[in-house]
């Protein structure tokens, strides 16, 4: 018998009512999932394998919420969950359009395969870009809705009335003129006979109960107590392990290895060629696995790639600076006329390096793989992606393939656009059939194998006249395009829109907070070798930072106040200027900071939301410095759980503060020379400053919030160090700039 491949199987007896299920295939999985299956009101679909076919049928109405008759409440969710919250906030749109008690609610992944078969009902399951709520909400809260109004019309059948006599609240469906009440789970399966409404009305915001509250999360409990299952966890029967070893140097090759020197090594099932690039070794437990492969000899072909470093890459984005042609992104009046003209012309260049999305959890997939089919159980960002990665790898049709997504120990887009270690474990899954294989990237190789914040270089030049006023201004950005590397097919006309994040002309995505008269953004596109990808803001990050900390430079030397020179500027603005002033009242701006004090300030808008932040730093005489404090203030249209905003903002902190004070990766002899978290050390807890956040949702939109306030932490810090050393940092990591006074 196939082991059965539950996704997210509905909660044990243990598993209390708002808690997110644990994805794994188990027998305890099975059997809950059998036994959650029947006699419920299904709006989704059957639960794959045998569990499906142990339990009988249960007519399906749409995709999105299970009512079964203990009053539990499964509401399908085909984003990712990687500790964002999309989960619980996906959750509480469709419990509040629903009208369920809260306290009932779980959730549950449906899967690539079953929306490819379903003419892709639950619409896109990538999860990037700040887009797991804004680009789900309509579609969750109808289907929340429809299955609301259906179960009350099931209720008003039973007892003869009109459906707009009755009403539902917390799961109990009331006929006001009688006073009589009946359950979700008592009508459920009536409902399940009825045809789905062909109008839907949803709530006003205003009128939200679950939806816009701070209630707490539905997967902290099950990752506190451990029963929440990630890929490094699955186990399945029969399960080997595996253990790989890719090309060091991006474009190489491999040459020759020596199978037999590791062959009879304890545990040791098989020595594989993985594609052209990769070496892996199969072994009952991943250790034995990893040791055998430290022991085997191997040869590379590296190519010419290998003759690449850091300081050749530096070259060639500096040659972009002053390239005669160049992508626009951006454009109005004229730049070269103004500058000519300006009363002072100043100018800076600045640069970010490659980074590392460092997630906790390296990549790793489980595939088993037949002639016939072929089933894997990853985390990823994208289920659909990973089920093309799967079908390719396999050399199979898509429907003859399923991908069982589990929640993700990280992700920050490394689990998205690209899934190479899907590809790897199928093809090291193909040279044992029918036996699962799970395959586990170690640390040095997750980190020498990423898809790395694309390196850019930027030269701004701007006019001031004599009254200090900004009346043009030329930013070259030199570098990587993430699209032409990973993505072709979205590129336009040769040009990566990505590029220009938080800097375009007008939009609803990322646009510029500023109106200059004369301005020029463009991109001299020079692609290295190291393969960039999103990673968690992509290139609202260091845009904002060249952008935010020359206009600090600027106002300096216009003798200007940098948030009165910027407001200025926010006229034609506004949600831009309310962030900013939000901020800068809550750290008081206009009052003197304390005594070794010093602050900078600076804003954005990307991922649909409007976001600023102002910090307080002190540097001692020897150069150490200290964040205190940040403000953050965040305007995403809707706030749909504030809590959860204020988390995203935090950790959103960590990770952009992490990057702006130690985050790059070098490159020698064509490899990244960053290994493990020595070489690449993150942010500790005594560097973490206090967080303050400010949600003014102003309606009207759907905007983002995990990624947008990254962008603004990095600037904000670097602002205030300058006004505490009079130094100005435009090179990261911050780590390599001495701070000493001189």
């Amino acid at each position: 018998m196939d082991i059965p491949a539950a996704p997210s199987p509905a909660p044990s007896p243990a598993h209390s009512p708002g808690r997110s299920a644990p994805v794994q295939a188990s027998r305890r999985a099975f059997l809950a999932g059998a036994a959650a299956a029947a006699g419920g009101f299904s709006l989704g679909f059957h639960l794959p394998g045998p569990a499906a076919a142990a339990a009988p049928a249960v007519p399906e109405v749409n995709a999105w919420v299970v009512v079964r008759p203990d009053e539990t409440v499964v509401i399908r969710i085909a984003r990712s969950e990687m500790g964002q919250g999309t989960l619980t906030g996906l959750a509480q749109l469709a419990a509040e359009e629903l009208g369920c008690d809260w306290a009932r609610v779980t959730t549950e992944y449906p899967t690539p395969g079953q929306n490819l078969a379903r003419g892709r009902v639950w619409g896109d399951f990538s999860t990037g870009g700040s887009r797991g709520i804004r680009e789900s909400h309509e579609i969750v809260r109808k289907g929340g809705a429809a299955a609301r109004m259906m179960l009350i019309e099931a209720a008003a059948q039973g007892w003869s009335v009109p459906a707009s006599a009755c009403r539902a609240e917390k799961g109990v469906i009331t006929h006001a003129e009688s006073g009589r009440t009946t359950t979700y789970g008592a009508v459920a399966e009536r409902a399940a006979t009825l045809a789905p409404p062909k109008e839907v009305v949803l709530k006003d915001p205003k009128d939200w109960t679950i939806a816009g509250q701070p209630l707490k999360r539905l997967d902290t409990a099950p990752k506190l107590d451990g029963s929440q299952v990630y890929g490094m966890d699955l186990t399945l029967p029969g399960m080997l392990n595996a253990a790989i070893r890719d090309c060091p140097v991006t474009g190489g090759t491999v040459k020759s290895f020596e199978a037999g020197a590791v062959a009879g090594m304890p545990g040791v099932k098989r020595v594989v060629q993985v594609g052209e690039t990769g070496v892996a070794v199969i072994a009952d437990t991943f250790w034995r696995a990893k040791t055998a492969l430290d022991a085997l000899p191997i040869v590379w072909d590296e190519g010419p790639n290998a003759e690449v470093s850091s300081a050749s890459i530096a070259a060639v984005l500096r040659e972009g600076l002053d390239a005669p042609e160049a992508y626009i992104g951006n454009k109005a009046g004229d730049v070269a006329g103004a500058l000519q003209g300006a009363d002072r012309v100043v100018e800076a260049v600045y640069s970010v390096p490659f980074q590392n999305h460092a997630t906790m959890e390296p990549m790793n997939a489980t595939a088993r793989w037949t002639p016939e089919r072929c089933e894997v159980w990853t985390p990823t960002q994208n289920g659909e992606a990973a089920l093309a990665a799967t079908a390719e790898a396999a050399g199979l049709s898509a429907a003859k393939c399923e991908v069982y997504k589990i929640h993700l120990g990280g992700g920050f887009g490394r689990r998205g656009a690209t899934h190479d270690w899907v590809r790897q474990a199928v093809l090291i899954a193909r040279e044992m059939p029918g036996t699962p294989v799970k395959l586990i990237w170690t640390r040095e190789e997750d980190m020498t194998h990423g898809r790395y914040h694309p390196i850019t270089q930027c030269r701004m030049r701007a006019a001031l006249d004599a009254k200090g006023d900004l009346t043009g201004l030329h930013m070259r950005i030199s570098g990587q395009s993430i699209l032409a590397a990973i993505m072709p097919q979205r590129m336009v006309n040769g040009r990566d829109p990505v590029t220009f994040q938080g800097l375009n002309p007008s939009g609803p995505e990322a646009t510029l907070g500023y109106t200059i008269p004369n301005i020029l953004v463009d991109h001299a596109m020079r692609n290295p070798h190291i393969i960039p990808g999103f990673w968690r803001g992509v290139n609202m990050n260091p845009n904002a930072i060249y952008l935010e900390c020359f206009m600090d430079e600027l106002a300096h030397a216009a003798g200007q106040d940098p948030l009165a020179f910027r407001r200025k500027l926010m006229a034609n603005h506004p949600k831009h200027r309310a962030v900013l002033d939000a901020v800068a009242d809550r750290i008081g701006w206009s009052t003197k900071p304390p005594e070794g004090i010093a602050r900078g300030i600076a804003q954005m808008m990307g991922f649909g939301s409007y976001v600023a932040a102002a910090a307080e730093v002190s540097v001692s005489p020897d150069g150490k410095l200290k964040i205190h404090r940040i403000v953050a203030a965040t305007d995403p249209g809707y706030a749909l759980n504030p809590q959860q905003i204020d988390a995203q903002i935090a950790g959103s902190f960590v990770y952009g503060l992490s990057a702006a004070l130690h985050g790059a990766c070098t490159v020698k002899d064509g490899r990244i020379e960053q290994t493990n978290f020595d070489s690449y050390p993150v942010m500790r807890l005594d560097e973490m400053p206090a967080v303050e956040t400010i949600v003014m949702p102003s309606g009207g939109f759907w905007g983002g919030v995990g990624e947008p306030t990254i962008a603004v932490a990095a600037p904000a810090v670097l602002n205030a160090v300058f006004a505490a050393t009079g130094k100005r940092v435009r090179n990261l990591p911050l780590a390599n700039t001495d701070l000493r006074r001189a």
